[in-house]
């Protein structure tokens, strides 16, 4: 009867937890949090998503900028997003700050263009809400891991 009791609470919960509140569009998959809003002063993803991929000679796939998203490359800058780890643990100093929040753990939630690699200067506590983090931004040429932005020395300016 109690692993009976424990079955359906967990169904319960599950079903809950398992409605989306972002339905997928075209340009952008499902989600179980609400979209980012645009903050000001904070690097809107929407200009970072102006970002196109492009076959370069070889055939390697390289990224290609609007003239606004070159202009940041070196800048300070304040981003927000949902952090993603990429080991283990409850505080990180490199992870990846995505657009969108992440709905599987080995799934990237989003394409190159919604995503920023981040070194932070102290280690961030995990956290399913969103982050703000800031730093200087690199818009990478030709990343061998196929990122288009890095921020290095970041730090967070609030959870």
């Amino acid at each position: 009867m109690k692993s009976l009791l424990v079955l359906l609470l967990l169904a319960a919960g599950g079903a809950h937890a398992a409605r989306i509140t972002t339905p997928a569009t075209e340009d952008h998959p499902p989600s179980f949090f609400a979209p980012l809003e645009d903050i000001p002063g904070v690097l809107p993803w929407s200009l970072l998503s102006k970002a196109t991929t492009v076959k370069a000679k070889g055939g390697r796939m390289v990224p290609k900028y609007t003239s606004e998203i070159a202009a940041l490359d070196q800048t300070e800058v304040k981003v927000q997003g949902y952090m993603m780890p990429l080991q283990p643990g409850r505080k990180h100093k490199h992870f990846l700050l995505t657009v969108t929040s992440a709905s599987c753990p080995f799934c990237l939630p989003a394409g190159p263009e919604g995503v920023v690699d981040i070194n932070s200067a102290a280690p961030v506590k995990f956290s399913y809400a969103p982050l703000i983090m800031t730093g200087k931004l690199t818009v990478l040429k030709s990343d061998p891991m196929g990122l288009y932005y890095r921020i290095s020395g970041a730090s967070l300016v609030a959870p």
